[in-house]
């Protein structure tokens, strides 16, 4: 099996890599990351432009509560029990490619792992450029929610959920996890950038 393919498997949920010919139009920073600014709204009003939108939210929260890291924020724990920061943001990972899966029509296979070896760069990478083809897709004429059920297949099973389920899970435990991200680095001495403005999805001179 390729290696790279292995170390995305032991995220928690098995998933193909994402196409090499992606392009990221919009907000992308100097590295090519998406989501440093929020992408331009769209024409209309649909259900599946809104929950692109809500996407796109997460990303730039994403992206900010992730930029400028050190290896002190991404260690740091509120108590021995809780996830670090780096855990937290394995998590946040393996929720993009639930919700990227499923805008891809494609399964998530379970192989029970809750942690990534790969560096915080690449995960960081994956998470963003994830929700941004997720956004994309939804945005695609023709695409409709009732498509995008949520598959979880294991060696036995497969089970399906419509997408409302991803609306109040994997997409508002994403959310909830990014806050949690934005709270430990600031216990850890490295506050999120207040130039970044949620509000406008832009960041501020």
């Amino acid at each position: 099996m390729n290696k790279i393919l292995l170390l995305v498997c032991l995220l928690g949920f098995q998933n193909p890599l994402f196409p090499q010919t992606l392009q990221v139009v919009a907000a992308a920073d100097s590295l090519g990351l998406p989501y440093r600014e929020i992408p331009a709204a769209s024409d209309a009003f649909t259900a599946e432009t809104v929950v692109a939108r809500m996407i796109d939210g997460l990303g730039f929260r994403f992206y900010w509560a992730t930029e400028g890291l050190r290896p002190e924020d991404l260690a740091f724990r509120p108590t021995p029990e809780a996830r670090s920061s780096e855990e937290t943001i394995d998590h946040i990972m393996g929720l993009s490619m639930i919700i990227v899966n499923a805008t891809k029509k494609q399964p998530n296979v379970r192989s029970g792992e809750e942690t990534s070896p790969l560096s915080f760069e690449v995960k960081r990478k994956m998470t963003l450029e994830a929700l941004k083809t997720a956004s994309d897709l939804l945005r695609q004429p023709g695409s409709k929610l009732e498509d995008f059920d949520i598959v979880f297949q294991n060696a036995e099973t497969s089970t399906e959920f419509p997408f409302w389920n991803m609306l109040n899970g994997p997409i508002a435990d994403a959310l909830w996890h990014v806050g949690q991200v934005v709270s430990f680095r600031r216990s850890s001495g490295n506050p999120f950038n207040s130039k970044a403005s949620v509000f406008s999805g832009k960041v501020r001179p």
